[in-house]
């Protein structure tokens, strides 16, 4: 049967898939719930597809905020109802100096991770172009704040806050329609960014390009469904929706983009 759960999904993702049926296995035998780490969205899609087959268990998912990138699920069974606090989410606030200068998400998310945690453990990034706001697994939240007092040149401090005082973030994010010869990551970096081929292969060779924030330097690494493209120095690009092919056989495609 496993065999059949793989041939849907790339090897690459074959690991992240035994941790889903593992977690099913928990569920269903200690019949209670299972709170997972934060989840990108094509982990979260995998989650999904995988559990449309069970009748005895379900799932929700939660990120701090509507419409939030990256969200923990809660695995449980048919008579569970679970709660927001069960998603074992905390929500900062990035103290700095807004009058010298500003922080970038890039810059934020390079000195949390930069304590040894892994991503997993924290959330979005949010800002309303001054405030900024993270979200942090409450199990390692004390140790991530208390670790960090600088990022960049700023001296910070990071403020628990109540998700009454979330702010509402700015979105960069553009949708896009395009054609694209095959769903090779360097073929989709030519485009979006409108670069040569070769340029986009020295990128991708470069490392300077993630796949839900797992460096490749795999020019013919074919992506798929809600995967999150980021693209050092150019921006990031998820794909969401394939709308079949033209007559020449390209692949018509809905994506997002941010551009820097």
């Amino acid at each position: 049967m496993l065999a059949n759960v793989y041939q849907h999904f790339r090897k690459d993702e074959h690991p992240f898939i035994d941790n889903v049926i593992s977690w099913f296995e928990q569920v269903e035998n200690q019949y209670a719930p299972y709170v997972t780490e934060f989840l990108n969205p094509r982990e979260a899609f995998i989650l999904s597809s995988l559990i449309g087959t069970k009748s005895d268990i379900t799932f929700s998912l939660f990120g701090g905020f509507e419409n939030s990138e990256r969200q923990c699920a809660v695995i449980y069974p048919s008579y569970y109802e679970p709660q927001q606090e069960d998603y074992e989410i905390e929500v900062y606030e990035i103290k700095y100096p807004t009058k010298f200068g500003s922080l970038s998400h890039g810059k934020i998310l390079g000195t949390l991770m930069s304590t040894g945690v892994k991503r997993e453990f924290i959330g979005d990034i949010i800002t309303d172009g001054s405030r900024w706001q993270v979200f942090i697994k409450d199990s390692m939240a004390n140790y991530i704040v208390n670790q960090v007092d600088k990022i960049g040149s700023f001296g910070v401090r990071f403020e628990k806050i109540a998700y009454t005082d979330l702010l509402i973030p700015t979105n960069e994010w553009q949708e896009e329609s395009l054609t694209v010869s095959s769903l090779r990551i360097d073929n989709i970096i030519s485009t979006v960014y409108n670069i040569s081929r070769q340029r986009a292969k020295q990128v991708v060779e470069s490392n300077r390009v993630k796949i839900n924030w797992v460096e490749t330097e795999r020019v013919d690494y074919v992506v798929d469904y809600l995967d999150i493209i980021s693209v050092r120095k150019l921006g990031r690009i998820q794909i969401l929706e394939e709308h079949g092919k033209t007559k020449k056989d390209k692949v018509r495609l809905s994506i997002r983009v941010l551009r820097k």
